[in-house]
């Protein structure tokens, strides 16, 4: 487990992260030639401005402006737009009002890819291209795409409960937003990757409300409605940033793997209730992605269509590394976790 996260990490500083650490540049590459936009505005539209998985990707957004704009002699700025909850609609108008204020790109995690297809093409046909991070809209005219390959997160997040409950057992899939279609194409995958198993039944996939509050919650009534539920495939990790569910689920009784491995939710990790997080490197969602739309618009470099961002297992055998990397990306980490030897 060791050796996986030091590759998945050594990837990661690969893609951009090194720099950010470090804070240096050289001479020659502060004097590149700049062959397209000499200043840059950023409207990002994340899901939720109360969901720390989107304020990480803030963070690293802002970070990476900071750094290219040193590297390069350029001036990229990020305005943050993101709605308190998540709402389409109100993504749609945020993107409407950003163009006509004057952004030169879109930096989009769609909550309903139905609701803001048009924002998006009525900004690229104004000129304003528009990526998308986390959560795609891809039947749009967004030129790009940065995050997981969703169905198979699903896939291995079930793989990984499967080894938690030896393969048998009743499953209950905590699934977010209904409309994200990110969230729905992890729950393809979480049922697909169950389908290898006789020994497991899913319960049924609960929607909820893309809160703390409103997830733990979910998983408190529906416990209730089903008490022999063994294990829990969770899409997202919104319940674990409260510390409700630590006293109210027993790790005797009912294991849990989640997507998203934040400071918050280390916790659960610690106490044996979710024995494998898979981490995604929230904070890239925006220091890539703004990396690649300067690449486009500032630099005429080709960005692929997709870009896939891989998922970190998180487990007690690489806690403290984990929690150091959170640190090193500006997180505000507890400090018995950071001392932690692996």
């Amino acid at each position: 487990m060791e050796e996986e996260m030091k590759k998945l990490l050594t990837g990661i500083l690969a893609a951009g992260m090194l720099a950010w650490a470090t804070g240096a540049f050289s001479e020659d590459a502060k004097k590149a030639d700049v062959p397209g936009k000499k200043k840059l505005s950023i409207a990002m539209v994340a899901k939720s401005s109360t969901n720390p998985v989107f304020l990480s990707a803030r963070t690293g957004a802002e970070a990476a402006a900071r750094d290219l704009s040193a590297k390069y002699g350029i001036d990229v700025k990020i305005d943050w737009r993101t709605p308190p909850t998540e709402d389409g609609q109100v993504q749609a108008q945020r993107i409407a009002q950003a163009v006509n204020e004057g952004a030169d790109a879109i930096l989009l995690s769609c909550s309903d890819a139905g609701k803001v297809n048009g924002a998006i093409n009525d900004a690229v046909g104004r000129g304003v291209p528009v990526m998308t991070f986390d959560s795609d809209a891809p039947q749009s005219k967004r030129f790009a795409m940065y995050g997981v390959d969703d169905v198979k997160a699903g896939e291995q997040l079930m793989a990984e409960l499967a080894k938690q409950i030896d393969g048998k057992g009743k499953v209950a899939i905590l699934a977010g937003n209904q409309n994200a279609p990110n969230l729905k194409k992890r729950c393809e995958g979480v049922i697909k990757e169950a389908k290898k198993y006789p020994g497991i039944t899913i319960v049924g996939t609960f929607n909820h409300v893309e809160t703390p509050q409103d997830a733990a919650a979910e998983v408190v009534r529906v416990m209730n409605a089903y008490p022999d539920i063994t294990a829990w495939a969770m899409v997202g990790g919104w319940p674990l940033f409260t510390k409700t569910l630590l006293a109210d689920l027993n790790p005797d009784k009912v294991k849990v793997a989640a997507i998203d491995a934040l400071p918050a939710q280390l916790p659960y990790i610690e106490k044996g209730i979710a024995p494998i997080l898979l981490a995604q490197p929230t904070y890239n969602w925006g220091y890539v992605s703004v990396e690649k739309i300067v690449d486009r618009m500032c630099l005429n470099k080709e960005v692929p269509v997709m870009n896939d961002m891989q998922l970190v297992p998180v487990t007690k055998d690489n806690l403290g590394t984990w929690a150091r990397q959170l640190k090193a990306w500006g997180m505000d980490v507890q400090e018995e976790y950071l001392k932690l030897e692996k």
